[in-house]
């Protein structure tokens, strides 16, 4: 197998595996439903407290309230006074698709997003997400560096009053609850926080599937994720004294965060049709007669930015979904950003990204080129040999070994550098397709490193521009560059590849492509100085002969 079908394989086979993602995601079998309101979550036997809110006979469905509009530096939020659920969350500093509106993260609309926030206590008296609170305004701005909302339920046994906290420059949104005791006798509570999200959404295309689904973080067990489809089958459940859970998709990340050494339990399931809740419950301290108690958590909801996502917590950095090669990508984003930073454009970081891997290699690729470039000199011989044995096979194989060692080359000389290589394409592969940085960020004609480059328009549902016609351009030329397999079929095959891969490359978000054509120009240039070399070496040979 010579280099160029290697590549060609991989890339073949990683699309192949995408793709069938896509498929298992939107096929999802359904489940019976229930009578009980599985909104409302329950403490597992060991974490459960005596007094537990009594399971209510209903469907999911949200609470009617009045609405309360908070603007703060970096997003625009609606909470609803019912449970003091935040239904609507849009980010100030990111676009719509549209680039005309601005980001819609959390929303009640359904269609077909369904995104929201919850939180609420268990317990005697206590107030849920479905429970009504009290405001003593409608609206908030954000005039200095912190931003506080207040909500307020009373009954006969308590007095909870229920606080938002928003700081300048922070995706992190506090909570918290500080219940009072208005009985004689003790009150044993519990805190649940969790986000509800329909199924379907924000789960990519047919031809760039990405990840929405839940997600969670302990020190002992680190980073691991759902598939929504996964929760269909069972609901989960882990206890922990640390750690995170929330909801992750390309770009964003919604995750409630506990502090200090707690047992809290995740959990995650199916609460209505097409619609799961994500979130964590833990037992609050008991609260003698007359007393109370304050807790508090975080919300992190903002884009997957390094820095953002470093100062939320533990493990966080891990929801920039790189997969298993998490260890080779972190890395390559971080000199990724180490070169944006003397260059301000994404654009050029990645050309010279590419060029700093391809400088890295160099002595690899090498060695893979200078081996394609003996075999494309003895092709001539090959042929003569396929002509001369015709078919028989064990005949041919026998001569085609017997050249190799009389000419010391090893046919797959040629592939296993670039076995060595392939953990990292893929691996930037994902640093590009995941970073939010690109998002919105221009270079030369192209709008937005993060979208497909469309510059000719489109022809029905194909995306037409320059960037993925040069990159097919570039596969042709190097097909060209390779030996030529001595099969017709292969031969045509070969030619064949670079239209059916520039296919899939008119779907990819032009910073991908941008990579993939930077990468494919340096590699023909150094095959064809290699190939000229080789060649030189051969006429010289000959005539020394």
């Amino acid at each position: 197998m010579d280099t160029k079908r290697l590549i060609l394989f991989v890339i073949f086979s990683f699309s192949l595996m995408l793709l069938w993602d896509s498929f298992q995601k939107q096929n999802i079998a359904p489940e019976q439903t229930s009578s009980v309101d599985k909104s409302l979550p329950q403490l597992s036997s060991d974490l459960a407290a005596k007094n537990e809110m009594p399971e209510t006979k209903s469907q999911f469905s949200l609470s009617a309230g009045d609405s309360i509009n908070i603007n703060t530096d970096l997003m625009e939020l609606v909470i609803n006074t019912a449970g003091g659920d935040i239904r609507n969350l849009k980010f100030n500093n990111h676009q719509a698709e549209d680039s005309k509106n601005k980001y819609t993260f959390f929303t009640e609309a359904g269609a077909p997003l369904f995104y929201v926030a919850q939180s609420g206590l268990l317990g005697n008296g206590l107030p849920t997400h479905k429970s009504k609170f009290i405001t003593t305004q409608n609206s908030y701005q954000m005039e200095t560096d912190k931003l506080v909302v207040p909500l307020i339920f009373e009954n006969s046994d308590v007095a909870v009053k229920k606080v938002y906290e928003f700081n300048r420059n922070s995706y992190l949104i506090k909570t918290t609850f500080n219940i009072q005791n208005k009985t004689n006798k003790i009150i044993k509570p519990s805190a649940y926080y969790q986000l509800v999200h329909d199924g379907l959404s924000s789960q990519g295309s047919a031809m760039m599937p990405t990840f929405t689904g839940p997600a969670f973080f302990t020190e002992k067990e680190k980073f691991d994720k759902l598939d929504f489809s996964d929760v269909d089958k069972k609901s989960f459940s882990k206890i922990t004294n640390d750690g995170w859970i929330g909801i992750i998709q390309r770009y964003f990340a919604a995750t409630w965060i506990l502090s200090g050494d707690v047992a809290r339990e995740f959990y995650t399931k199916k609460i209505a049709e097409n619609m799961y809740s994500v979130g964590v419950i833990t037992k609050l301290s008991e609260i003698p007669a007359g007393q109370a108690i304050t807790f508090d958590s975080t919300l992190f909801v903002g884009p997957q930015a390094k820095e953002d996502l470093s100062q939320a917590a533990s493990g966080m950095n891990y929801v920039v979904d790189y997969g298993i090669l998490h260890f080779i990508a972190a890395p390559l984003f971080s000199v990724l950003t180490g070169i944006h930073k003397m260059v301000s454009n994404w654009g050029i970081s990645i050309i010279l990204l590419t060029v700093l891997i391809k400088l890295l290699f160099y002595p690899l690729s090498a060695a893979s080129y200078r081996s394609m470039g003996q075999m494309r000199e003895l092709a001539p011989r090959l042929q003569s040999m396929k002509e001369k044995f015709g078919d028989d096979k064990q005949k041919m194989q026998q001569a085609m070994m017997e050249l190799y060692k009389t000419e010391k080359i090893n046919p797959l000389g040629g592939c296993l550098p670039i076995l060595v290589q392939i953990p990292v394409f893929i691996a930037l592969y994902w640093v590009l397709l995941g970073s939010v940085e690109l998002r919105g960020a221009s270079f030369m004609w192209l709008p937005d490193l993060s979208k497909p480059d469309t510059l000719f328009g489109s022809i029905w549902f194909l995306p037409l521009g320059p960037l993925p016609i040069l990159m097919a351009a570039s596969m042709f030329l190097q097909t060209k560059l390779n030996p030529k397999p001595t099969d017709p079929m292969q031969a045509r095959l070969m030619t064949m590849m670079p239209i059916i891969f520039s296919f899939f490359f008119f779907f990819f978000p032009a910073g991908l492509v941008l990579y993939w054509l930077v990468n494919n120009i340096l590699s023909i240039a150094q095959q064809w100085y290699v190939n000229k070399k080789i060649h030189a070496e051969a006429v010289k040979k000959k005539g020394n002969a």
